[in-house]
C-alpha cells in the first residue's frame, strides 16, 4: 500500500491596519515570523504592503505539511500574538496552497474565509505555466550569481559556490522575486486579459 507524500503548505492573509501605524505592524509580523520559527516543520515566511501608503498587508508563511502547520496554528504562542493585535489589526482573509501552487494564488479570491467553512479553492494555473514562471524568475538570478562568484571567489571549489549560491538564491526567490513575478503575470497564469488587475 502506497501512501501520498505530505505537501508543504502555503498559507496567504490578507491584513489591514491604519497606515499610520506601519511601525507597528512590521514589528508585529517580525514578531509573528520569530516565533513561528521555532516550531518544526517553518520553512518560511514574508510580507509585503499592497502599495505605498496602503493599510493592507499580505502575509505568506509555509510549513512541511498540515500536522506541522496545525501545531503552529493551535500553539499558545500563536493565539497570544494574534491577540496582542487586536484593535490594532483587522484579519479579512486566509487562503491555502499545497505543492508549489502556493505561490500561484489567484490575488484578491478567498479561499478559506476567516471564521468560516473552508471552501474549494480556484484552479491553480496550469503546471506548464507555473513552471515557465519559475523558470523565468530562476535564470537570471542564477546566471547573476553564477557569473558574480566566478568573479569573486574563482578559487572556492565548486560546491562550496553552489552552496553560497543556493543560500543566497532560495530567500530572493521565495521573498522577493517569486511573489513579484507571479503577481506581474497574473493575468497570463490565470487567463486574463493582460489589462486586467486583481482586487
Amino acid at each position: 500500500m502506497t501512501t501520498t507524500p505530505a505537501l508543504p503548505v502555503t498559507v496567504a492573509i490578507a491584513r489591514r491596519t491604519d497606515p499610520a501605524r506601519t511601525h507597528e505592524m512590521v514589528a508585529w509580523m517580525r514578531a509573528g515570523t520569530a516565533l513561528a520559527e521555532a516550531f518544526p516543520g517553518f520553512l518560511g515566511a514574508g510580507w509585503i504592503r499592497s502599495a505605498p501608503g496602503s493599510g493592507e498587508w499580505h502575509m505568506l508563511y509555509r510549513f512541511a505539511d498540515n500536522e506541522t502547520l496545525r501545531r503552529w496554528e493551535e500553539s499558545p504562542q500563536r493565539h497570544w500574538w494574534l491577540a496582542s493585535a487586536q484593535g490594532v489589526v483587522e484579519h479579512t482573509r486566509v487562503e491555502r496552497r499545497t505543492g508549489v501552487e502556493g505561490w500561484f494564488t489567484l490575488h484578491g479570491q478567498a479561499v478559506e474565509p476567516v471564521s468560516a467553512e473552508p471552501t474549494v479553492p480556484p484552479p491553480s494555473p496550469p503546471r506548464w505555466k507555473q513552471a515557465v514562471t519559475i523558470w523565468l524568475a530562476f535564470f537570471p538570478l542564477n546566471l547573476a550569481a553564477t557569473l558574480l562568484t566566478g568573479w569573486f571567489i574563482p578559487n572556492v571549489p565548486v560546491p562550496a559556490r553552489v552552496l553560497i549560491m543556493s543560500l543566497t538564491l532560495t530567500p530572493l526567490m521565495t521573498y522577493l522575486v517569486l511573489p513579484r513575478i507571479t503577481h506581474a503575470l497574473g493575468w497570463w497564469l490565470h487567463g486574463r486579459r493582460p489589462g486586467h488587475r486583481f482586487r
